[in-house]
C-alpha cells in the first residue's frame, strides 16, 4: 500500500497534519507521499492542473494499492481524481480519506471574499491573500475559480470506500454538507469531531480512525 496525500489550500507539505500522518506511516512501514501542489507556481493554481499531477504521481509507481488522504481542497482534489482520472489511475485507489472537504469547491464564493470580493477577483484576475506555508501575501489567478466549476462532487457521487472526518465547529466547510455527501453515498463513512476547520486538536482521532478504516477496506 501506499498513500498519497493531498494538502490544503495556500497549504504545503510542511502542514501539522502530513508531517503527522508521515511520521504515523513510516512507523508502520508503509511509503507516503505529499506533492507540494504549490508547484510550479502557485498564482497558477487550478483543479485540473492538481489532478493532473496527481495523476502523474499515481502513474509513477510500479505497482499496487493506493489510498489518497486530502485535507479541505486536497480532500476536493482526491475526489476529483477518484471521479475523473483515467480508469487506470482509478483501478489502484481503493479508498478515500478526507479530512474537511471542500465539496462545494467552485460552488460558492471563496473564503469571506464574498459577492463584492468574487466579482472584484473575476474582474482583475487576481486574488491577494495570505498564504499560510509561504508565510506573506500571495496571489492566484481567477482561473483556479473558474475551472473547479467544471467539477461537482455531488453530481459525480462517490463509489470508492471513504472515510470522512469533519468538525462540527468547522467555519470553513458546513458540516452540513458532509453530512449530505454521506447520505447520499453509500460507500462513504463519515466520523464528526469536536473539532474546527484545521483539525488540529484531533490528530490521534484521524490516525485511529483511518487504521480502523484502512483495515476494513484493505484486499
Amino acid at each position: 500500500m501506499r498513500v498519497v496525500y493531498l494538502h490544503g489550500f495556500a497549504s504545503s507539505p510542511a502542514s501539522s497534519k502530513a508531517i503527522f500522518l508521515e511520521r504515523q506511516f513510516a512507523e508502520s512501514g508503509i511509503p507516503f507521499y505529499c506533492p507540494n501542489l504549490n508547484e510550479p507556481d502557485f498564482s497558477t493554481l487550478t483543479t485540473s492542473r492538481m489532478v493532473d499531477q496527481v495523476v502523474r504521481l499515481v502513474d509513477g509507481f510500479d505497482s499496487g494499492r493506493v489510498v489518497l488522504f486530502g485535507s479541505s481542497l486536497g480532500a476536493f482534489v482526491a475526489l476529483c481524481v477518484a471521479s475523473r482520472a483515467p480508469q487506470k489511475i482509478r483501478r489502484v485507489i481503493d479508498a478515500l480519506v478526507l479530512l474537511a472537504p471542500a465539496l462545494d469547491f467552485g460552488q460558492r464564493p471563496l473564503a469571506d471574499l464574498g459577492i463584492k470580493g468574487m466579482t472584484r477577483w473575476r474582474d482583475t484576475g487576481w486574488w491577494e491573500l495570505h498564504h499560510y506555508a509561504y508565510g506573506k501575501p500571495s496571489r492566484v489567478h481567477y482561473e483556479l475559480f473558474r475551472d473547479a466549476t467544471g467539477y461537482d462532487m455531488f453530481a459525480a457521487g462517490c463509489k470508492i470506500p471513504t472515510l470522512v472526518l469533519q468538525g462540527r465547529q468547522d467555519s470553513i466547510v458546513d458540516p452540513v454538507m458532509a453530512s449530505r455527501f454521506a447520505e447520499e453515498n453509500s460507500s462513504v463513512q463519515l466520523v464528526m469531531l469536536d473539532d474546527d476547520h484545521q483539525l488540529s486538536a484531533s490528530l490521534d482521532r484521524i490516525w485511529s480512525e483511518s487504521v480502523r478504516f484502512l483495515a476494513l477496506t484493505q484486499r
